[in-house]
């Protein structure tokens, strides 16, 4: 249970647990009301916390990406105060920037496209254990509230390769007693900004999913090359330089490669985004939106998602 609540080691997550309360001089406190509670969802959590499959074969959907979210001067908000999924509903909060999936913890996460592990971090305040992939051409992803890593920096992984298991790591879990479904948290990155893998195709807008808006897991041979990662000197200079924390743009410049300099600045950007006055693509090009991704799970697991 400590592995999968991620408490360990115990003081260093009270340290990361007042963060979240209190906030430093770069990054504001959290924000919740009342209308976090709108989040939670018992029933699910009971069903899910037990080891079961509410819906079988389809990974429940708990939230989906906020089309409409609240500034991210003013910090990070688990309120539901002015929400809009792809779809038009209201099956997410103010500062949510990924799709939540609900599944037992130990459930192995899957790469949802070929790639290169960047970086495996645990922050109990910023979304427990994490690991980040870069599938190239401007394409990052990255999985949340894990309880075990398999897989280390630099490694490569193949689509539907799994590279860690399921958990319930962050502080969420543990402030919500037990009514926040244990759920993997996974972040879409294009170009260095977060985007919804869901398109809304009524207005032309192609999901990143391979399956359209109904994503299933890879079943096939694994493909395990991922094209490169083409980044601009000039405009990576820039995102570091846009940072307003002097320590992290030390670690920034002190990075041995331009890779490295370019995509550990997306990383901080989007965690820590009122650390940076701005947000710099740091490739050579844009990159559209285009069909890349499977659902990261296995297909022995899952078929799809539910609704």
């Amino acid at each position: 249970m400590l592995e999968i609540l991620g408490l360990s080691p115990l003081r260093q997550r009270l340290r990361e647990a007042r963060f979240a309360l209190r906030g430093d001089a770069y990054t504001p406190k959290s924000r919740f009301d009342h209308t976090s509670l709108r989040i939670l969802e018992p029933r699910l959590a009971w069903e899910v916390w037990r080891g079961r499959r509410p819906a079988g074969r389809r990974v429940p959907l708990y939230n989906l990406f906020n089309r409409t979210p609240t500034p991210e001067a003013d910090g990070w908000s688990v309120r539901k105060t002015q929400v809009r999924d792809f779809r038009g509903g209201t099956l997410t909060y103010d500062s949510h920037n990924g799709t939540d999936f609900a599944t037992p913890p130990g459930t192995a996460v899957c790469a949802p496209a070929p790639g290169r592990v960047v970086l495996v971090v645990s922050e109990y305040h910023r979304g427990g254990l994490k690991v980040m992939l870069d599938h190239g051409d401007g394409l990052c992803t990255s999985a949340a509230h894990l309880a075990r890593a398999l897989v280390r920096p630099g490694d490569v992984v193949a689509r539907g390769e799994p590279f860690a298991l399921s958990g319930a790591s962050g502080l969420n879990f543990v402030s919500a007693l037990g009514m926040d479904p244990p759920h993997l948290h996974f972040n879409v990155w294009l170009d260095g900004v977060p985007v919804d893998p869901f398109g809304r195709t009524e207005d032309g807008e192609v999901p990143l999913w391979l399956g359209g808006n109904d994503p299933a897991p890879h079943a096939g041979p694994r493909d395990a090359e991922a094209p490169p990662s083409v980044f601009d000197p000039e405009r990576v200079a820039a995102q570091v330089a846009a940072c307003r924390d002097p320590a992290l743009r030390a670690r920034l410049d002190a990075m041995p490669t331009l890779e490295a300099r370019a995509l550990h600045a997306i990383w901080h950007s989007n965690y820590y985004p009122t650390r940076f006055e701005r947000r710099v693509s740091p490739y050579a090009e844009a990159h559209p939106r285009a069909p890349r991704l499977s659902l990261p799970f296995a297909a022995d697991d899952y078929d799809g998602v539910a609704w």
